[in-house]
């Protein structure tokens, strides 16, 4: 039997790519789902197609939409928060709104919903918190102005709470793709190594929520060559810049 069986996972921005395929694929292990995004059009559709799951549009950026979906959905045995905005920014055109949107979405969304989930998880002494970042948060990168300034948060975020939550009952890890294809990979006019399908990179999700590892990062080969840069000296990462 699925380890995903008759338990319930409130994915948070379920709405399409990642986080679409990522709900088809643990209903097919028997997982009951919440399902969340501020699309409730398109939220109610998948639910539709899907046994046992239902929808609660919200609003990450709105604090007082958060508590109340919170409430409304009770108990569960975890969470994903999958989340996200994107624009390509470079630092020589920057847009204030635009950065602080993303940072919004990406990082401050989050702290949103784990101020208002995780006292729950801790008084219950279990509970899964999966939170789906990006390798272009482990380094500064260009044109990422906002998008990998909100993913590093994010992660260094993660890693604070496994520490805190280490003997609380409560498991935390952090999943970070690369580049995946969807709305938002699409506004990019570069090539984009290992690009992955959302069944694809939703595939891998499902199995770093089988393990005990705390980070899984991946398409591996791509995952390799950005941490490598850590290795690197500055002489040679930003040279000629």
């Amino acid at each position: 039997m699925s380890s995903f069986a008759g338990k319930t996972y409130w994915i948070i921005g379920a709405s399409e790519g990642l986080g679409r395929a990522l709900a088809e694929k643990l209903s097919d292990q028997g997982a009951h789902l919440v399902l969340s995004a501020r699309n409730a059009e398109r939220l109610t559709e998948i639910c539709d197609s899907l046994p046992n799951a239902r929808a609660v549009p919200f609003d990450v950026t709105d604090l007082t939409a958060v508590r109340r979906a919170v409430a409304y959905v009770g108990d569960v045995d975890g969470l994903v928060y999958n989340a996200g905005a994107y624009d390509p920014m470079r630092s020589a055109d920057w847009d204030t709104e635009a950065a602080l949107a993303m940072n919004d979405v990406n990082f401050v969304g989050a702290l949103r919903v784990l101020g208002e989930t995780i006292p729950g998880f801790v008084q219950a002494g279990r509970g899964e918190i999966t939170l789906i970042g990006s390798l272009a948060g482990y380094h500064g990168l260009p044109a990422a102005i906002g998008y990998g300034s909100s993913k590093a948060a994010l992660i260094s975020l993660a890693e604070t709470m496994r520490h805190d939550l280490a003997d609380t009952g409560v498991t935390v890890r952090i999943v970070n793709p690369g580049f995946i294809k969807t709305r938002l990979t699409e506004k990019n006019n570069f090539k984009m190594p290992m690009l992955m399908t959302p069944e694809d990179a939703a595939d891998r999700v499902v199995k770093a929520m089988c393990r005990r590892r705390f980070r899984t990062d991946f398409p591996a080969p791509f995952s390799w060559a950005i941490r490598l840069i850590d290795y690197l000296p500055d002489l040679l990462v930003y040279r000629g810049k």
